[in-house]
């Protein structure tokens, strides 16, 4: 099946973009790597009448540290992003899970932006900018708005961002002293969607956790910063502790059924996750008992 006919326009500059955006409102969908875009028109799952290509807008591009601030254009590539020393450095979270991003040919062409506006509940750079605090930058023609990461998304595909706006950066707080980072998603083999995931975030202070942020990916209709984060941190964490937690971040999440996995195996692997992240964060394997995978 191909896409059903539709018109195609190469935005020049961002306000070309947003121009066209408010000319067409709803019948227009920006284009930028185009790796979901293009696969669900073809499928016939959206029919736009316009195309706004935003390909060639140069300042949507890049990556730029600024005191304890990285900037990451909305354009930027999955690749550029995993073969950056300012990101491997600042936010390395960020190189470890894009490498677990789909397969090279969909990383080379695939963006920030267009993910994070995609907002697939499965995918990774949500979660990501989620557990690191990122602020999404959204401009439209009456100014630009900021959002965090956390209130960005709003459910399977659906964002805080409006048809007549584009998201053009990504900002966030660059890692500081004693943070460590965890990721690791289950997949039924690499490349494919995840079936459960988590991100994670840290700052560790001896053997306590000082500061804790857990995005679930995978398990719900958007990545979820668990809650079950408050008590885990700034206590010396016992199996029995961690046990409590993992039972109340199986009451937290409500993960859906699909042909993949039933809610119940996604909630086990979620608390997998949990036990494995803490193990990692704290260098501590005999708290990795989650359980059978």
């Amino acid at each position: 099946m191909k896409a059903a006919a539709f018109a195609y326009a190469r935005a020049t500059s961002v306000s070309n973009a947003l121009e066209l955006l408010v000319a067409h409102g709803e019948g227009a969908k920006v284009l930028s790597g185009g790796q979901s875009l293009m696969p669900a028109m073809n499928l016939r799952l959206i029919s736009p009448e316009l195309i706004v290509d935003i390909g060639e807008i140069a300042e949507l591009r890049g990556i730029a540290v600024t005191g304890n601030i990285v900037r990451i254009g909305a354009l930027t590539r999955h690749v550029d992003l995993l073969r950056s020393p300012e990101i491997a450095a600042h936010a390395p979270l960020l190189t470890e899970a894009i490498a677990h991003i789909a397969h090279p040919a969909i990383r080379n062409r695939g963006t920030i932006g267009g993910s994070l506006a995609h907002a697939d509940p499965a995918s990774e750079l949500p979660a990501c900018m989620v557990a690191l605090n990122a602020i999404i930058i959204i401009r439209g023609q009456a100014g630009e708005r900021r959002i965090a990461a956390r209130d960005f998304f709003t459910g399977i595909y659906e964002t805080a961002l409006s048809a007549q706006e584009l998201l053009v950066a990504v900002e966030l707080p660059a890692v500081r002293e004693n943070s460590v980072h965890f990721f690791h998603e289950f997949a039924r083999r690499h490349g494919d969607y995840a079936i459960a995931g988590l991100a994670a975030q840290a700052i560790v202070e001896g053997e306590v956790i000082a500061d804790l942020r857990l995005a679930f990916f995978a398990v719900g209709d958007r990545p979820i910063l668990a809650k079950t984060a408050e008590k885990l941190v700034k206590t010396t964490i016992t199996p029995a502790i961690l046990s409590e937690a993992s039972t109340a971040l199986g009451a937290e999440l409500d993960p859906h059924h699909d042909q993949q996995a039933s809610a119940s195996m996604r909630r086990h692997l979620a608390k997998v996750l949990l036990a494995r992240c803490v193990s990692a964060l704290l260098r501590r394997p005999d708290l990795d008992a989650g359980g059978p995978v």
